[in-house]
């Protein structure tokens, strides 16, 4: 009896930690997790929440400070259509993107009933989250966006400011917080303060999706999405902002993923750690 009691629970066990052992698909150094939607929904409970687009995952490659923040965290995702295709060109392919924009809806739709769910919304214009924190409330029936703010330009240098932030997020009893203000300023800003929110177990840095719940920014239409040119629609609605980003600032991804093809790929900041480790002492 006792011994079927203990190879029921260690069953259990095994089966609780399979479902969170995921396979890790590497592209400059960076791990990311092959996850479907429905995994993360179903086992994302504390830690931070990086899904890095083409333009993340070329911040990440040439930032030392940011890579950091990037592997150290527990959960990191592909948000892009883009990187999605690339991986599977080279044969590290992954089950899906999850745009986070489409995620954090599934998110707190997934959770509408679930009491212990409570967000805040950090970032976007003066006003914008606290309409993203109504609209959200009124599409699930009940209060489980618990609070809202949309800092200053530049808060993230103002300690009274992040002072008052960090009160405020306390003070609503929020477990959830999604920060919207900007690759990467959102993941450091995260990683500088979280350890001061005790009591929220997930962290979400989801750039737009804060414009996009409050509707005053809408995602592209379906069929750039199916077709894997919401780029094009973003290029087209900012052509000034985008064009840089797409055609200067993201070639370098490709640059950098086709000499991982070749086998000469090396992270700088790896080799940095490296000569560091081997240097001589004076």
């Amino acid at each position: 009896m006792l011994w079927h009691g203990f190879t029921t629970v260690y069953g259990i066990l095994k089966q609780v930690n399979k479902e969170v052992e995921y396979k890790k698909v590497n592209i400059l150094n960076i791990d990311l997790m092959a996850v479907t939607k429905q995994d993360l929904l179903r086992d994302m409970k504390r830690g931070v929440f990086i899904n890095p687009n083409v333009d993340g995952m070329v911040k990440i490659a040439t930032d030392p400070v940011f890579y950091d923040i990037a592997r150290r965290a527990e959960w990191l995702v592909c948000d892009s259509k883009i990187l999605y295709l690339t991986a599977k060109l080279i044969g590290r392919p992954l089950p899906e993107a999850i745009p986070g924009s489409s995620f954090f809806p599934a998110f707190y739709e997934y959770h509408k009933n679930d009491p212990n769910c409570k967000i805040f919304l950090l970032g976007a214009m003066d006003g914008v989250a606290k309409q993203a924190m109504d609209n959200i409330n009124s599409k699930i029936g009940r209060q489980i966006v618990v609070g809202a703010h949309s800092p200053s330009f530049g808060f993230e240098k103002k300690a009274d400011e992040n002072t008052e932030i960090v009160r405020m997020i306390n003070e609503s009893g929020a477990n959830v917080v999604l920060v919207g203000v900007g690759c990467p300023k959102q993941e450091k800003w995260i990683d500088i303060h979280k350890a001061e929110m005790p009591g929220v177990d997930l962290w979400m840095p989801l750039g737009a999706t804060i414009d996009f719940e409050a509707g005053n920014v809408k995602r592209a239409p379906k069929i750039f999405q199916m077709l894997y040119i919401e780029w094009l629609y973003r290029l087209m609605k900012e052509p000034k902002r985008m064009f840089k980003r797409y055609f200067k600032d993201d070639m370098v991804f490709f640059w950098l993923v086709f000499k991982q093809v070749l086998g000469i790929y090396k992270s700088p900041f790896e080799q940095t750690k490296e000569s560091q480790s081997h240097a001589t002492p004076c």
